[in-house]
């Protein structure tokens, strides 16, 4: 895939940096390193396709892309389409706004209704299936609070994975801790006890103790000798795997946050309850 747009006997410079510009912008205002990522592979797989500058841009280019099959070889799905036309719509709002064009092709196209599937979630006897999959060692006892924690907890895999010692707080019979969400938003919460247990007896399979360890050491040590935590693609795939030993079909992280959406509505927290519990800024995204 090119990282510049492709303009023969153009001025791409100019327009790289819009790019630049613009994926900058869409850094600061998302917290999200991964949107930023899929905006840019969005945008020069359609640069690099259409090979004209975006001012010379059709409608009926934007469609083609957007609906066109990519590199799975299959026919995208009615998400897809959306988030293709999304990101290049968006990044046209921003060349408007710069002054650099003066229309936007995709405000000529109708967007598809996306049909998502339904998020899965787990209940509680596959929670327990899963956890007794883990081995006994100081591996899987990390990713076994791992797994408590963002179960018991809600939040997001980087949030959880990015947590490091001084992000507990004691405070009386409780633990609490602070987490950066996304948009970079700031939180505290108190943390349910079998999570920090679990935590506790993790560090002490790796020879640790959260009395000793400096505050900007991770809470899920990658070894022994290391202060630094695990990486989201290892615990990724430790977790595909576990979901195999445990019979249970495969899933990524983010599973666990619906869990526990999922666990609380069954406990009969209502709609609004668990719309707090989760950090969401609307009651439309935690009702799916």
């Amino acid at each position: 895939m090119t990282t510049r747009i492709l303009v023969p006997g153009g001025d791409a410079d100019r327009w790289d940096q819009a790019i630049y510009a613009f994926l900058a912008e869409k850094g600061r205002r998302s917290g999200s390193m991964r949107t930023v990522e899929s905006y840019s592979r969005m945008l020069y797989r359609f640069f690099g396709t259409v090979c004209k500058p975006p001012d010379l841009v059709e409608a009926s280019e934007v469609f083609g892309y957007a609906h066109g099959i990519g590199l799975s070889g299959k026919q995208p799905s009615s998400t897809t389409v959306g988030a293709r036309m999304a990101c290049i719509s968006s990044f046209y709002r921003f060349l408007i706004r710069m002054g650099m064009v003066n229309a936007n092709p995709c405000d000529r196209l109708e967007r598809p209704r996306a049909t998502p599937a339904p998020p899965r979630g787990l209940v509680a006897a596959d929670i327990k299936k899963l956890l007794e999959a883990l081995p006994s060692t100081p591996v899987g006892l990390r990713d076994r609070a791992i797994i408590l924690t963002l179960t018991l907890t809600g939040r997001r895999r980087t949030e959880v994975l990015n947590l490091k010692v001084g992000d507990l707080i004691n405070e009386g019979d409780a633990v609490q801790y602070t987490y950066r969400g996304k948009g970079g938003k700031r939180g505290k919460r108190e943390l349910p006890q079998p999570a920090f247990q679990a935590i506790q007896q993790s560090l002490e399979a790796f020879g640790k103790n959260l009395t000793t360890m400096e505050p900007e050491d991770s809470l899920w040590p990658s070894s022994a000798n290391s202060e630094r935590g695990i990486t989201g693609g290892t615990f990724y795939g430790n977790l595909r795997r576990y979901f195999k030993q445990a019979g249970l079909p495969p899933a990524g992280v983010h599973i666990f946050r619906h869990s526990a959406a999922k666990l609380r509505r069954d406990a009969g927290e209502s709609i609004e309850e668990v719309s707090r519990f989760l950090d969401h800024s609307s009651l439309a995204v935690t009702t799916v």
